[in-house]
């Protein structure tokens, strides 16, 4: 089965770091954003495997939306 699963990808001077919002816990890390993207789709697929179904469809039925806010600081 395939589940869409909202992923945060920030960037820093160390690498690239990534976490799940719907999974608490679920996180990864990398040095480039292509390794970090495999990083987190694999531990997603590790975490949900561990969990029940009926968790599964808890965890995931709600949606969560990423966007950019223009702000002016005086």
């Amino acid at each position: 089965m395939s589940y869409k699963v909202g992923v945060v990808i920030e960037k820093d001077e160390n690498g690239y770091y990534a976490f799940c919002p719907e999974l608490e816990g679920c996180q990864s890390q990398g040095d480039t954003f292509e390794e970090v993207s495999h990083n987190i789709k694999e531990a997603i697929e590790l975490y949900l495997e561990t969990i029940s179904v009926e968790e599964r469809t808890l965890y995931l039925s709600h949606e969560i939306y990423t966007t950019s806010i223009e702000v002016h600081v005086a």
